[in-house]
């Protein structure tokens, strides 16, 4: 019996071993596009100073999928300072791995909307520390950190990750930065403004009567946000 366990154990199949970085990296590169990577800017607006491949949002997911959770690569992904690369970090991420200090690290590279937006929608929407990102970075004055605060508000509401108290205390936070006229930072106030709506009835109430003060204010930043979102909320 001895010998036949012996045998049985020499057949089994090794556990596939864990894909590199170099090999992740590699399907990347091989699944981009040129043209994809010149949209990007022309048709989305994402400029960024990391190196890009212009691999199509599907395709990252693609790859992503058999990876699994694995903060480890996640990490190598972002230190990689590739922009689809860090795509990926926010998808094969682990929220309770990653610790407070690392959420900021990642916070300060943002140069873009793109990898702010989807790390804030796939990453740290999830994380423990994701309601003191909010309060921190809405104090922030770079301008992808400062949307970042507000990106992450919108994405916990759309994805119901608050109670209705937590949602309320932060209205305050977009009425204070409703002034800041920079294009990625008024978009990103908006977007939460509008997605208070999934908050629950009483965010939603307290939101539409912030819009409301928005709209009639003599901020042209602050109205623009006002009245764009008023017509969301009120659908």
């Amino acid at each position: 019996m001895a010998k036949k366990s012996s045998a049985k154990a020499k057949s089994a199949k090794a556990p596939a071993s864990r894909p590199t970085l170099a090999a992740v990296i590699a399907d990347l590169k091989r699944n981009g596009s040129s043209q994809f990577r010149l949209d990007m800017a022309r048709r989305y607006g994402i400029v960024t100073g990391d190196e890009t491949f212009g691999t199509p949002m599907a395709k990252i997911k693609a790859i992503a999928k058999p990876l699994g959770k694995n903060h480890a690569l996640a990490q190598e992904l972002w230190d990689s300072e590739i922009y689809d690369a860090r795509i990926l970090a926010s998808m094969v991420g682990d929220p309770d791995v990653q610790s407070a200090a690392e959420m900021d690290r990642w916070c300060k590279a943002f140069d873009n909307w793109g990898v702010c937006d989807t790390l804030c929608f796939n990453l740290f929407d999830r994380s423990p520390h994701a309601w003191a990102k909010i309060d921190a970075w809405a104090k922030r004055k770079p301008e992808f950190e400062k949307r970042a605060a507000f990106a992450l508000l919108a994405t916990m509401a759309l994805h119901r990750r608050g109670t209705e108290s937590d949602f309320l205390k932060r209205l305050p936070l977009i009425e204070a930065a409703a002034t800041d006229e920079r294009n990625f930072v008024k978009k990103g106030v908006n977007w939460a403004l509008r997605a208070m709506k999934r908050g629950g009835p009483k965010v939603r109430a307290a939101a539409i009567v912030l819009a409301r003060k928005l709209a009639d204010s003599d901020d042209k930043t602050a109205r623009w946000i006002g009245k764009d979102a008023l017509r969301d909320l009120t659908k």
